[in-house]
């Protein structure tokens, strides 16, 4: 069983709660058109970073589509070894240049280092992810890169769905709050309580009104369950 399905588990039966799993949104690659909306030339590019699966898919299907050969020469730095051999999926990984970091993006920036900063970097990322963290890294050490969005969030169906028979939400991506704000127009929350598990997401839920009960990670509770395990314990 996957760690977090354990750690679910693990609250569900200390305190006797049940959970239940809806995806707001769906991760799904730029169209042609979108992406050459934003003037981007891959082959200006010679180095790509990576912090998602969905990205890299993305990126090779965009290449392929802009019928654009991607030269063995490009570099590929990935926040984590994980999103790296995903990259075997799309290239020949043991004969390419691949480095990946901690999931930090001081991590990344160390990758490049000296050895590296002379590459221009394409650093790709979601419509609702913001890359502010690592271009303010990029432009401390004086480095060459443009940002292009790659992937986008789309919104599910969810009018079928009853929230007022949740307790508590945890909401962890800012797409999350987009796909309520489609679903449920003029929502009220009421008496529901939220979770927000990202720093990207708790601007959104305020914009939104949301009340945030608790918000994660953080050294007390670096993992979603864990902070829904705090607040269970709050109560009692």
């Amino acid at each position: 069983m996957p760690r977090v399905m354990t750690q679910y588990q693990a609250v569900s039966e200390k305190f006797g709660v049940e959970f239940e799993f809806h995806p707001f949104f769906l991760v799904e690659p730029l169209s042609l058109r979108e992406f050459r909306a934003q003037r981007i030339n891959i082959l200006d590019h010679t180095a790509i970073v990576f912090s998602s699966r969905h990205a890299i898919d993305a990126f090779f299907t965009i290449a392929e589509e802009l019928k654009v050969k991607i030269p063995e020469t490009m570099k590929y730095f990935c926040t984590t070894e994980l999103v790296a051999m995903y990259l075997q999926k799309h290239i020949v990984y043991r004969k390419r240049k691949i480095f990946y970091g901690d999931g930090t993006p001081e991590s990344v920036v160390a990758l490049i280092g000296t050895k590296h900063k002379d590459e221009t970097f394409l650093i790709t990322q979601s419509d609702t992810s913001s890359s502010d963290a690592l271009t303010r890294l990029f432009d401390g050490k004086k480095l060459t890169y443009h940002t292009g969005v790659f992937v986008k969030s789309v919104s599910q169906n969810l009018k079928k769905l009853d929230l007022k028979q949740f307790d508590l939400i945890v909401f962890y991506n800012p797409a999350d709050v987009k796909s309520l704000g489609d679903n449920f127009p003029g929502y009220v929350q009421g008496e529901t309580h939220f979770i927000s598990y990202g720093k990207g997401v708790v601007k959104a839920m305020e914009d939104a009104g949301i009340r945030i009960d608790m918000k994660a990670p953080t050294p007390e509770a670096p993992s979603a369950a864990r902070a829904i395990e705090l607040y269970l314990e709050s109560l009692s």
